[in-house]
């Protein structure tokens, strides 16, 4: 593998990775030694002094972060994307999870009389719902609301929710209407 083609696959791997890559860990997956992917990762390092990003090694691994002198830049774009206001679709499906977690997305399209696949992307992309695991019956993923959930909601628990759970549909009375969809 040439200098050119390991910068290239390193850089590749860096842009997908959610937490800093070992030096090993990139010579095991491009099949070179150690000393290969420490020359790059310096060559590559130094490449980047006069862009929006750098390359550093920290926590044992390497990663790419935005650079220091773009911070003001990078600090108004995700505050200003995070004071975007959801839907109203989105907090009605929101609510449904909330009081009904864990809880598949066919229960709530069936609660909201919707269809939620994309509202529910939405939900977990901005970090307010989680996947859960799996119903035993069906093999759906069940959803719940997240930490962050609450921490912007200003709750200490769920507990602290308003009691609204009584005035949504009950769950045994849906999932005759599920079956019956399903028949």
């Amino acid at each position: 593998m040439s200098n050119v083609e390991v910068d290239r696959s390193i850089e590749a791997i860096l842009m997908v990775v959610d937490e800093p890559v070992t030096e090993l860990t990139l010579a095991t997956v491009l099949e070179v030694t150690v000393d290969v992917i420490k020359e790059s990762l310096e060559r590559l390092q130094g490449s980047y002094d006069d862009r929006g990003f750098a390359l550093k090694a920290i926590n044992g691994g390497w990663r790419f972060y935005s650079h220091p002198d773009c911070a003001t830049a990078v600090e108004k774009f995700v505050l200003d994307g995070q004071q975007n206001r959801l839907t109203q679709a989105a907090l009605e499906t929101l609510a449904v999870i909330a009081y009904r977690q864990p809880v598949s997305r066919a229960r709530v399209s069936a609660i909201r009389g919707v269809n939620v696949e994309a509202v529910m992307k939405t939900l977990v992309t901005r970090g307010l719902v989680e996947e859960y695991g799996v119903e035993n019956e069906t093999g759906a993923i069940l959803y719940k609301t997240t930490s962050y959930f609450l921490e912007r909601l200003g709750l200490n628990s769920l507990d602290d929710l308003s009691p609204l759970a009584p005035h949504l549909p009950d769950l045994d009375g849906l999932d005759e209407i599920l079956e019956s969809l399903t028949d």
